[in-house]
């Protein structure tokens, strides 16, 4: 590759960095990396797979490819509720894999500059989370940063991988 290709791959990075499309889980703030979201789209026809874990909802067409739904509710262990007209799905790549990732809805695109994002506090009782990568600190409040490549465990991706192809 030559150097203006490798400039210009780094400025489309660059542009994305520090950049997330944010939502919400009842009174709950989330943002996901804008580099890792494909689309929104709202809530269609979902198919039910058998024997998936819970959270895996089951498959949407989108545009002639199957799309795994997940909702994010019941991944984070929350209640269920209806989805209503504010209901999205948020399209994600994690690995070269799509998946849609129901969410009760969408908030906007932020960017959150390097110094006011900060490392989640370390638990010393054994909890761990694995999905919050960083805390950003906002205007209004702060938003639990998730790290979308570990959204899935690896058994997890393997069954949504699968459902995919």
């Amino acid at each position: 590759m030559n150097n203006e290709n490798e400039k210009l791959i780094f400025e489309e990075e660059d542009t994305q960095k520090g950049r997330f499309l944010t939502f919400n889980l009842g009174d709950e703030a989330f943002g996901l990396e804008i580099k890792h979201v494909t689309e929104i789209i709202g809530v269609q026809p979902i198919t039910l797979i058998p024997e998936v874990p819970n959270f895996v909802k089951g498959i949407i067409n989108l545009r002639g490819k199957i799309i795994p739904v997940i909702d994010v509710r019941l991944k984070f262990k929350k209640e269920a509720i209806k989805y209503d007209d504010r209901t999205c799905i948020i399209v994600v790549d994690i690995n070269n894999i799509s998946a849609g990732f129901i969410v009760d809805n969408v908030s906007e695109v932020l960017t959150i500059s390097e110094e006011n994002i900060v490392p989640p506090p370390e638990y010393k009782i054994g909890f761990q989370n694995n999905y919050i990568k960083n805390i950003g600190k906002t205007e209004n409040g702060v938003k639990l940063l998730l790290d979308c490549q570990k959204m899935l465990n690896e058994d997890e991706l393997d069954i949504v991988e699968a459902i995919a192809m």
